[in-house]
């Protein structure tokens, strides 16, 4: 007898199979027990008939509670009426350990429950599902930046200085000195970028940002690409290029999961070239047209992110921000300095930022400059400033947040589902 997963089912009709996994649900009619069993990779229906097991499997199958882990073995056949379209028929169930008391069970419950038993919560189709597409998500960027011949560089998390501003930092003992959690790994491939010429960094990002808006994480990834030698919109070209790869292969990739959530895909499919592309400026305009009391000047809230959106049926540009609004790092226009070679990407559906990015300054005097403005510790940015000196050149590269990414793929209310155990203001258990 073969052991299976539930996700490969569909290769053994008519065969006599072995299951290892969990009791997700259970309901009986007197001479059959429906047990449907879950084992990371789908649920499926194990229908239990008492004139077809002994009577310790039909006694057994009866006191199984909910996640008792268990092993089944039985014939797959196909069952139209079943969810995923198949069914076992058991033969046998062995039982690993009954669980006692589960706590979440198969009913409504509350956000901070279910947030509190996050590693259980996870457990649910729904939860599944999600994270299912993070996994897909997170596979398909690595293939998009592989296909285009980057190099993957890994940047370091403990950093001696700020790339984000010095508000929100986390702040931890290095031995004797300061360290930081770090916000962004692009100083370091700004570095790599000189070296390799089109890198990325993948990897956990932290911001003390005391925020509880739907949007914000305390502890999140990013994909952040760097590029020598890319302008801004070379670095748009390659942003819109990769949100259309993504979706394209989400599309295909994701469906199970997209279904699971009941994410109509309608607007998905809308997103193709061209993406629009409209001035800081501009969209004040669209914003003041709208009713917002807003100046030039003002950054940009959810709302007003999602009232930008609004005007078009794919993610939207907007490009040139004030300069300072922008890090120290930004390259201002050279036909207007008041104005950063700065974009970020606005997703439909208010899901706001999901890409921020840009040109970066290449010039070793006014780099110089700007971190003196900002009273940065220069002895810290010493080797930064050292790639201004040794074959500077035109550079650029955005960062993707993956979460807000998946949220709004997936449609979904809230960040905080988008990963596994997820770091809020007030939150940092289980």
């Amino acid at each position: 007898m073969k052991d299976v997963y539930i996700e490969d089912i569909s290769k053994y009709v008519g065969e006599e199979v072995r299951l290892k996994g969990w009791l997700y649900n259970k309901r009986s009619s007197g001479k059959i027990h429906f047990l449907i069993v879950r084992d990371g990779t789908g649920f499926l229906q194990a229908t239990v008939i008492r004139n077809e097991v002994s009577p310790e499997v039909f006694e057994l199958s009866d006191k199984l509670t909910q996640e008792s882990s268990i092993i089944v073995e039985g014939t797959v056949r196909e069952e139209p009426r079943a969810k995923g379209g198949y069914e076992l028929t058991v033969s046998n169930v062995e039982l690993i350990q009954l669980a006692e008391d589960y706590p979440i069970k198969l009913k409504e419950h509350g956000v901070d429950f279910l947030l509190s038993n996050r590693h259980l919560w996870i457990r649910t189709p729904r939860q599944n599902a999600i994270l299912r597409l993070r996994s897909k998500l997170i596979n398909i960027i690595r293939n998009f930046f592989d296909e285009k011949r980057f190099t993957l560089v890994d940047s370091p998390i403990l950093t001696p200085a700020s790339c984000e501003g010095t508000t929100t930092l986390f702040e931890t003992k290095y031995f004797d000195k300061a360290a930081y959690l770090s916000q962004s790994g692009q100083l370091y491939n700004e570095a790599a970028a000189m070296a390799l010429g089109k890198v990325y960094c993948f990897g956990p990002t932290f911001r003390a940002e005391k925020s509880k808006t739907r949007r914000h994480l305390m502890e999140f990834w990013m994909v952040e690409p760097e590029m020598a030698f890319y302008d801004l919109y070379d670095m748009m070209d390659l942003a819109e290029d990769m949100i259309i790869y993504i979706i394209k292969r989400i599309l295909k990739e994701g469906k199970k999961e997209l279904k699971e959530l009941g994410r109509d895909i309608s607007v998905l499919e809308k997103v193709d070239h061209p993406f629009p592309r409209i001035t800081y400026d501009e969209a004040i305009d669209i914003l003041k047209k709208k009713g917002f009391d807003i100046h030039w000047g003002d950054d940009f809230g959810g709302d007003e992110e999602t009232a930008i959106s609004e005007e078009f049926d794919r993610p939207v540009f907007v490009h040139h921000y004030p300069s300072e609004m922008k890090a120290f790092y930004m390259k201002p226009d050279p036909e207007n300095e008041k104005l950063s070679l700065s974009a970020d990407l606005l997703a439909p559906e208010g899901y706001g930022e999901i890409i921020g990015g840009g040109q970066r300054i290449d010039d070793y005097d006014l780099l110089y400059k700007r971190m003196v403005e900002e009273n940065l510790p220069i002895e810290d940015y010493k080797w930064y400033l050292d790639l201004r000196k040794y074959g500077s050149c035109p550079h650029s590269g955005y960062g993707l947040g993956i979460e807000r990414t998946l949220a709004w793929i997936a449609k979904l209310p809230h960040v905080r589902e988008t990963i596994p155990f997820p770091r809020l203001l007030y939150r940092i258990y289980p």
